[in-house]
């Protein structure tokens, strides 16, 4: 029996921003400035945080709807 994969705690702005809304990359920074993706920084890296962003949304993405 295969384990679960886990969803990653963190993905890159512009696919989540895809995954989440079907924006662009640069919609996609600017829903990360409003607050619209929540971030974190990582060093110089800006990560969006999947758990808070379901939880905001109040379901996870389809992966078989998914882009």
């Amino acid at each position: 029996m295969m384990a679960k994969k886990e969803p990653p705690w963190t993905m890159s702005v512009p696919a989540a921003g895809k995954l989440y809304y079907g924006l662009s990359r640069n919609a996609s920074y600017r829903a990360a400035d409003d607050g619209t993706i929540p971030t974190v920084r990582v060093g110089r890296l800006r990560r969006a945080v999947v758990k808070r962003l379901e939880k905001m949304l109040g379901d996870e993405p389809d992966p078989i709807k998914a882009p």
